[in-house]
């Protein structure tokens, strides 16, 4: 009868091992020594080699010659062990023996000599499942348990155990398999059992495998059922990487932002019995590859694809940035989430695809951000272009992109200098203050008269450039904004009502400040726009205008005194 590879090929001794010289040189080492601990913990991915180390022990600590530590797989012990005759092993199963009874009659067990051999073991599997009633039965064997008794515990959750168990046992954690270590034992299973196997081919199967030997062997197990020489296009056919043309489709519009597009894929996929969370699970898979290929130089290693898919993946990923990839993860993550918690999975989906396809709806600050950052990468290389709603770009748009974006305002609109205290106007420095860093010529201002009595500054928008070489995000908060001059201050009045928070930081003041100078070239205040602040400073003017004398003849005349004007009585 055939037997499948894993278990043709499971190891016998410490050392056909794979990946876990750490653990098998000291058990090694403790059987030729004789100083062989009563308990023994096993952890690790699924895999690995746990339950392989615990039979292999069993047998070391058995066998009537062993070999450097190593069981000799000869004597009657050895034999016995490996076909079951020997009922002095015991193999249990936590998982569907986890109650109080069970391990009541395992310490009953505990009471009687073995039989065969020298030692009654008891490899005890997927431990963590036992029930806390079982585990406190457990204790008090586990910890003196007669001189004849061995226990090896194996779990993939050791977390789930209790201190008390932890603490009387000797623990080995197991490590995931290295993708070349496995590649190296297919090769050497492939060519005892004559499967006709490449390099490429090994290699992509030990990557699927994610550090698990009993993976890889299964699907060596697959790629052979194929009656084929087992070379890449063959491993990516078995193993379900290959046909996956609907996940770029769909990636494709998501970058496109083509919302109509990927709610048609979504709708054909969902009538073809697609399911909703596997689907989402391969879209955060096919990130992750983009995320690798736009953060690590090397990464072939690190993606579980062929070549032909890798070119693909890294063709979509120079597409985008790695903050617009780290965000589309999340809201994958959050919606696989949700279907968790029981919502319609279908609605879900098509939520997560229209936030993905529609970053305008993403209003939180790490997206703006990401928005911006994309802009001024566009920005920077020429290529910007306003889009649609429906993601395309208009002919409307394209005219706009053709024309200035900041057009110079028409002479007409602009103050003409004239010694007076108009904002055209050049200003002498104060000749006591012997600041000579702005003793410059101020360059002409684009402004224009307001009903406030301030003007209208039009070259805010230099102002934010200046800003963005320091920090993008306050820049991108002046966006809308608009900006007024008076004699001595300069106001800005924000449509981001963020934009104040920042502006009161110290750190950023000083930035907004020195970029105004620059660009106004003479020193002003710059403050917020307020409605009352700058009504008070009307009054105020107002008030100006007229002389002391005039105010005391009018302040006369209210309370009705007469005034004599001498100059013309004479």
């Amino acid at each position: 009868m055939y037997r499948v590879l894993y278990r043709k090929w499971r190891p016998q001794v410490f050392s056909d091992v794979v990946g876990q010289e750490h653990i098998t040189k000291t058990l090694m080492g403790a059987v030729e020594s004789g100083r062989v601990s009563h308990a023994y913990l096993f952890t690790g991915t699924r895999g690995t080699g746990k339950t392989t180390c615990a039979k292999i022990l069993a047998k070391a600590v058995n066998c009537e010659h062993p070999v450097n530590g190593n069981p000799c797989n000869e004597c009657p012990s050895c034999k016995g062990i490996d076909d079951g005759s020997i009922v002095d092993v015991v193999e249990i199963d936590a998982a569907s023996n986890n109650g109080v009874d069970n391990i009541r009659d395992l310490r009953e067990e505990t009471n009687y000599m073995p039989s065969n051999v020298k030692y009654r073991v008891y490899i005890i599997d997927e431990v963590h499942m036992l029930s806390p009633g079982a585990f406190n039965a457990l204790l008090k064997t586990l910890e003196e348990p007669p001189e004849y008794v061995k226990f090896i515990l194996a779990t993939t959750e050791v977390h789930k155990l209790p201190s008390t168990i932890l603490s009387r046992c000797q623990r080995f954690d197991f490590k995931r398999i290295s993708a070349q270590d496995i590649a190296k034992r297919l090769k050497y299973v492939a060519e005892n059992e004559n499967i006709p196997l490449t390099d490429d081919g090994a290699a992509l199967i030990a990557k699927v495998a994610d550090g698990a030997m009993r993976d890889a062997l299964s699907l060596l197990d697959r790629c052979a059922s194929y009656g084929k020489v087992i070379d890449e296009a063959v491993a990516c056919d078995a193993t379900g990487l290959a046909g996956k043309q609907h996940i770029y489709s769909l990636v494709d519009a998501v970058m496109a932002h083509d919302c109509g597009q990927a709610l048609n894929i979504l709708d054909g996929l969902y009538s073809n019995s697609c399911d909703m969370e596997r689907l989402f699970s391969e879209l955060i898979s096919h990130f992750r590859n983009m995320m690798i290929v736009l953060t690590v130089p090397d990464s072939k290693e690190l993606i579980l694809a062929g070549e032909a898919e890798t070119e693909k993946i890294r063709q979509q990923a120079e597409k985008l940035t790695l903050a617009r990839v780290l965000s589309y993860m999340d809201i994958l993550n959050n919606t696989v989430i949700e279907f968790k918690r029981g919502s319609n999975k279908r609605t879900a989906a098509e939520m997560a695809l229209i936030r993905l396809t529609a970053d305008e709806l993403e209003t939180d600050i790490s997206s703006l951000l990401i928005r911006i950052s994309e802009l001024e990468k566009k920005l920077a290389s020429g290529d910007f272009t306003p889009r649609t709603p429906s993601g395309t770009a208009s002919e409307e748009t394209r005219q706009v992109k053709a024309q200035p974006v900041n057009p110079p305002a028409p002479p007409s609109m602009q103050s003409e200098p004239d010694g007076s205290n108009e904002v055209g106007a050049e200003k002498k420095p104060d000749e006591n203050q012997g600041n000579t860093a702005l003793k410059r010529e101020a360059p002409p201002l684009s402004v224009e008269p307001t009903e406030s009595g301030l003007t209208k500054f039009n070259k805010l928008s230099e102002i934010a450039e200046i800003i963005s070489k320091s920090d993008p995000m306050i820049s991108g908060f002046l966006n809308g904004a608009s900006a007024f001059l008076d004699n001595n201050s300069f106001f800005i009045k924000p449509a981001n009502t963020f934009f104040e928070k920042f502006f009161n930081q110290k750190e950023h003041f000083m930035l907004i400040q020195d970029a105004v100078l620059s660009v106004v070239g003479r020193p002003v205040s710059v403050r917020l726009y307020d409605e009352n602040n700058i009504n008070r400073m009307s009054e105020k003017k107002e008030a100006k205008t007229s002389s002391p004398i005039e105010d005391l003849v009018n302040r006369a005349k209210q309370l009705n005194i007469e005034i004599i004007d001498k100059g013309a009585q004479q």
